[in-house]
């Protein structure tokens, strides 16, 4: 099984092989990324403790489900252009370009305040696509406005736990999953 697309031998009517060989290598990184999401999600899921458990422990499966559904969309859309969709584990640690998840059994808000941060991520990510296939693959960037939508309306959740009253987030400034989910739990501690 290969790791890296092949080269393709047909793709849909009115797009050239070469176009579609491009979208197939982004639409393919995106895969890696929401395969890898969810597995994250999951984790989080398995490892969330603390006072608000129960709240994201329930909150986390629901955006699992959606990103997987966006995952099957991907693959079948690079096979709809003539790709072969490749989604095993070793050929997502081989091509990423990200660190694993690095919480491990934590509170549920170090948990949201790290999670912020990969979503501020994949969403960049996935705005980088959209924009890449505007000119020539309106389709596709119709599907990865879709997924934008959800993903963005994940992260508010997210972040809904995360800010102030005053709409200051206790991640503002973080560059690393460790920081983020450090300063959410020392705002959470600093709140009545």
């Amino acid at each position: 099984m290969p790791s890296e697309p092949a080269d393709i031998a047909y793709t849909i009517p009115g797009m050239s092989i070469q176009d579609s060989q491009g979208i197939i290598e982004l639409l393919q990184m995106r895969l890696h990324c929401l395969n890898d999401l969810h597995l994250t999600l999951k984790h989080v899921h398995w490892n969330v403790v603390g006072p608000h458990f129960i709240a994201v422990h329930e909150m986390i499966d629901p955006q699992v489900d959606q990103v997987r559904a966006m995952t099957d969309d991907l693959a079948e859309r690079i096979s709809t252009l003539g790709g072969e969709p490749i989604g095993t584990p070793g050929a997502l640690v081989q091509r990423r370009t990200w660190d694993d998840y690095s919480i491990g059994r934590a509170e549920a808000i170090e948990h949201l305040g790290a999670l912020d941060l990969v979503y501020t991520s994949v969403i960049e990510e996935h705005r980088e696509a959209m924009r890449a296939t505007e000119a020539t693959d309106p389709v596709t960037q119709d599907m990865l406005i879709e997924q934008l939508r959800g993903l963005e309306l994940f992260q508010w959740f997210v972040r809904a736990h995360l800010e102030s009253s005053g709409g200051r987030l206790s991640t503002r400034g973080a560059t690393t999953e460790t920081g983020a989910a450090g300063q959410a739990a020392e705002q959470a501690r600093r709140q009545p």
